[in-house]
């Protein structure tokens, strides 16, 4: 089955069929007049017809000592990125540094939100760093102030029980947390391919022992 990528905000129609779907955002893939949002690899085998073994997703006690480490990490990444680039993006990405630093942060914290509101909103992933998280070493603080707030919600019994409508459709709350330890650990390793363009040296970056087990692309980008 051929497949063809399309930029939607230089063709409309793409823009528009994917609203039709129910698609809020890029990356999807569309086939049969269905549509898969993200990087969900079960479902798309599933939309185009082959089989896929991604095999069992970690237990969710051990994807919650991964998003620790993986938020641990994205903190000393920020950490060390020169004021001077905190504007920088990689080609044909409009999120420079300092917003994809927030964003590990917030889509992370995001998980904690969706537990206790049943839902999770695109939007939630959306938010721009407020103007107070002007550098790096304050984002890493928020980062922090992130990790503390998830290690509270995980020692609580049922912390990732129960099901989440999100905008990719119903989940269970394991789902959401696989999801969100992944789409984490995948901005990470942008961030320290990224510290890499200015020269810096990644201090203590994930190594592959982290990724083991996640359903991760295989691209950085």
């Amino acid at each position: 089955m051929p497949f063809e990528a399309v930029d939607t905000e230089a063709t409309p129609a793409a823009k528009q069929e994917l609203a039709r779907l129910g698609v809020p955002a890029v990356p999807a893939v569309v086939a049969g007049g269905r549509a898969v949002h993200g990087w969900n690899p079960t479902a798309l085998a599933e939309l185009v017809g082959v089989s896929y073994d991604g095999g069992r997703a970690l237990p969710p006690a051990e994807l919650v000592r991964r998003l620790d480490r993986v938020l641990a990490a994205a903190a000393r990444a920020m950490r060390q990125v020169p004021p001077e680039h905190l504007e920088m993006a990689h080609p044909g990405r409009d999120r420079p540094v300092r917003q994809l630093g927030f964003h590990v942060f917030r889509l992370s914290r995001a998980f904690r939100d969706a537990m206790r509101e049943r839902r999770l909103p695109k939007a939630w992933l959306d938010e721009a760093a407020p103007a107070e998280l002007a550098d790096g070493p304050a984002i890493a603080a928020y980062g922090e102030r992130v990790r503390l707030e998830l290690a509270a919600h995980f020692a609580q019994p049922g912390a990732w029980d129960g099901d989440v409508e999100t905008y990719y459709g119903a989940q269970t709350g394991h789902q959401v947390l696989e999801r969100t330890t992944w789409h984490a650990a995948q901005h990470v390793r942008q961030l320290c391919a990224l510290l890499e363009r200015m020269g810096v040296a990644p201090d203590h970056p994930l190594t592959a022992t982290d990724y083991e087990g996640l359903p991760l692309p295989t691209d950085v980008w």
